[in-house]
């Protein structure tokens, strides 16, 4: 019998007066394979909010009680990382792009084309899925940012942060994947003059190719096929606010010219426009990549590279930050506790031994990751050291090559050993997944095309 946990099934909101609307919008995801629920106003939205894991919101602007915009502010207040998507009729498109600068992740407009409509619902549930990948924690009584840890390490990073928040200044997040370079980000954004505007983000690894300069520059309607109405992109979005450009090391090589270009001039032109746009925008940057070595290897442009690196953080691996493990696993039991409805109070010792001892090559993600599945599993109210995977007590162990005997550079060594444990890794995950590529790709941290492309790599395709 397999333990793989089946994927969760994602919930849209429905938000509209009109009860034929919702029936409507309810079927049409229903037959996506979205669950649905339904509510008739903003206030009824919030409850339901509230009360169920939803991944997105589908909303009116017009409704009694509290409308679109007025639910649009209190989710972004209350739930910054759910994203609201506003149907509009045609009249009121100037009130759907306002919403869209205050935080909207997108706007349709009715009468709506249904395979528009799935498309951005599918990008905003993958933006979710994104977001709730990273440790997004509720605000600590000693003002670290929203940030749990009082190792040195992080007390060094608040400091940072308090320092960097307040300036203009270009910020460049760098670390390993799992860290929590987008809270960082987030951190840095509402501790700084431009709180109260939008906080914009883009995961450069997830964006197809051919779309990155339509979802960084928006475009005009009629620019190419499909565009049946203006979009904004994201720099607009951000305008007066902060844009998080997330794995800026897997931007494309002519994107990153493009980028270069906005951030030195501070304008753009939409894809198909003529019409210069000037924004106002804070640049924050993060990567798990060595963006140094890849300007040596002509995968990242220089210019480009110095231009975002003017003010870079590094964070702490969690093994490099361990005393603040007891914190974050007491933090993930409380909150796997209300998700999944359970009563998991403690770790038997051995648990805590092993936790203390173990390196966390996935960081906070591999240990938000595993207690998740560690209170699903749960038999009572303690985890148990005979309930921990087998694959994480015993880790393929790389074999220590010696430069004597090996053949190559020191480099090459290095890079031999350090893929060994690459696909190990990747073979792991994969199995614990059901061998699902894109649920694997969302646990490891980095785009599907890039885990096909591993996977080929390392001969893991069947």
């Amino acid at each position: 019998m397999s333990n793989t946990k089946p994927a969760e099934k994602k919930t849209i909101l429905v938000v509209d007066d009109e009860k034929s609307m919702r029936l409507v919008l309810s079927a049409m995801l229903k037959k996506e394979g979205y669950q649905v629920a339904a509510a008739a106003d903003g206030l009824e939205a919030l409850d339901l909010i509230k009360k169920q894991d939803i991944s997105v919101v589908v909303t009116d602007l017009k409704m009694p009680r509290l409308g679109g915009i007025g639910l649009l502010n209190r989710v972004i207040d209350k739930y910054p990382s759910l994203p609201v998507i506003i149907v509009t009729a045609h009249g009121t498109i100037a009130n759907a792009v306002s919403a869209v600068k205050k935080g909207a992740f997108d706007y349709i407009t009715k009468p709506f084309d249904q395979e528009d409509l799935k498309n951005v619902i599918s990008k905003a549930v993958k933006t979710k899925s994104l977001s709730d990948r990273d440790v997004v924690l509720d605000p600590m009584e000693d003002g670290h940012y929203a940030l749990i840890g009082t190792s040195k390490p992080m007390l060094e990073i608040y400091n940072i942060v308090k320092t960097v928040a307040p300036t203009p200044t270009t910020i460049l997040i760098t670390g390993e994947t799992g860290t929590g370079k987008e809270l960082i980000a987030r951190a840095i954004h509402v501790n700084s003059e431009r709180k109260e505007n939008p906080f914009i983000k883009i995961n450069c690894a997830a964006i197809p190719e051919n779309l990155m300069e339509s979802e960084l520059f928006g475009y005009e309607k009629g620019a190419f096929t499909g565009a049946v109405h203006k979009k904004l992109g994201r720099f607009e979005q951000a305008h007066k606010g902060t844009l998080f450009l997330d794995e800026i090391g897997d931007l494309p090589k002519d994107m990153q010219a493009k980028l270069l270009r906005t951030i030195q001039d501070r304008e753009f032109e939409r894809v198909g426009g003529m019409q210069t746009i000037k924004v106002d925008v804070r640049l924050v940057a993060a990567t798990n990549r060595d963006l140094l070595q890849d300007v040596q290897d002509k995968r990242f442009r220089e210019d480009l590279y110095y231009r975002i690196n003017v003010l870079p953080i590094l964070l702490p691996s969690l093994r490099e930050r361990k005393n603040d493990i007891p914190l974050l696993t007491e933090h993930f039991i409380d909150k796997f506790n209300r998700k999944l409805g359970r009563h998991v109070r403690r770790l038997e010792p051995e648990v805590e031994q092993f936790f203390r001892e173990y390196d966390w090559p996935g960081n906070i993600r591999e240990l938000e990751n595993l207690l998740e599945r560690l209170i699903l599993l749960a038999n009572n109210d303690t985890i148990h050291y005979d309930e921990l995977p087998t694959g994480i007590l015993n880790p393929p162990q790389a074999e220590v090559v010696s430069p004597e005997t090996a053949p190559g550079s020191f480099k090459e060594i290095v890079k031999g050993q350090a893929e060994a444990v690459e696909s190990h890794i990747i073979a792991r995950v994969l199995e614990q997944c059901g061998k699902n590529v894109t649920r694997a790709a969302d646990r490891l941290g980095i785009s599907r095309k890039g885990l096909q492309l591993k996977m080929i790599k390392y001969g893991l395709r069947k």
